[in-house]
């Protein structure tokens, strides 16, 4: 994927083989015929493309399935599911020039989100199907790739803790993050930030981005690009509750960067 994938309102990417590759237990669940019937009416109309149908039951039986994929043919990968999807998914076409597309069905769907690609599935479909080629940049963490965000804080407990949830949507991430906030032993981290030492004391939120959002309508990089080759480092250091709540707002309407206590590097 020469770090590439599709979004919409632009000249159409050329896709004869494609795969749809599904994750039904993404988010809260959708019906397979939901995902045939919008698939079915944008993309498998035309005698043009040859689309096929794969369910991704584990992450390794994803990534097993696309490398046949990709071995096989196919030019364009359709990822139905979450930003974990995305990066499993994503990870195989990192080098190659199979195209990546997503139809949202996670439970915070940042990526999607990120691209203004709409999280009904139909009017997603439609609006790949006729959508460009960008380049997205790819960050890796210990040599696994991602392509959204990434974690080392309170946050990434948080991540932890939604991730063990038998439940998904939006619901399970309020609840590990109230219960997280409560367990969370802040810590001193040191970083090399393009090429000097940076030391980051006790924060509280230690994020990495790629892209602007989490997910679910909360942006951690209000200002990040898909394609500029940077990606954001954001940290807010530990505070009371009291003085977290008022400012938690901000994270959902773009003003992040406002937070006085805020540090943030690109």
């Amino acid at each position: 994927m020469d770090s590439k994938h599709m979004i919409d309102n632009s000249e159409t990417a050329s896709c004869r083989n494609v795969l749809a590759l599904f994750n039904k237990h993404s988010g809260t669940g959708f019906r397979s015929s939901e995902l045939f019937k919008s698939l079915r009416s944008s993309w498998d109309n035309s005698p043009e493309i040859n689309l096929a149908y794969q369910e991704s039951k584990s992450i390794e039986d994803g990534r097993f399935k696309v490398r046949q994929a990709i071995a096989s043919g196919v030019d364009t990968i359709i990822v139905v599911g979450g930003d974990g999807m995305v990066n499993s998914i994503g990870s195989q076409l990192v080098g190659t020039d199979v195209k990546l597309t997503v139809l949202p069905a996670g439970s915070g769907n940042g990526f999607a989100h990120h691209f203004d690609i709409p999280t009904q599935m139909e009017k997603a479909a439609k609006a790949l199907r006729h959508g460009r080629l960008i380049k997205v940049d790819v960050g890796y963490i210990n040599d696994h790739p991602f392509f959204v965000t990434t974690s080392l804080a309170w946050d990434a407990d948080l991540v932890d803790g939604f991730e063990k949830s038998p439940m998904r949507g939006v619901a399970p991430y309020i609840f590990a993050g109230i219960y997280k906030y409560f367990t969370y032993e802040p810590q001193k981290y040191t970083l090399i930030v393009d090429g000097k030492e940076k030391v980051i004391e006790r924060p509280l939120l230690l994020t990495i981005a790629n892209l602007s959002e989490y997910g679910g309508g909360a942006k951690i990089a209000p200002n990040a690009h898909a394609d500029d080759g940077q990606m954001w480092l954001v940290a807010v250091p530990h505070m009371e509750a009291y003085e977290l709540l008022p400012k938690l707002r901000r994270l959902f309407d773009g003003s992040i960067n406002k937070i006085p206590e805020l540090e943030t590097f690109s």
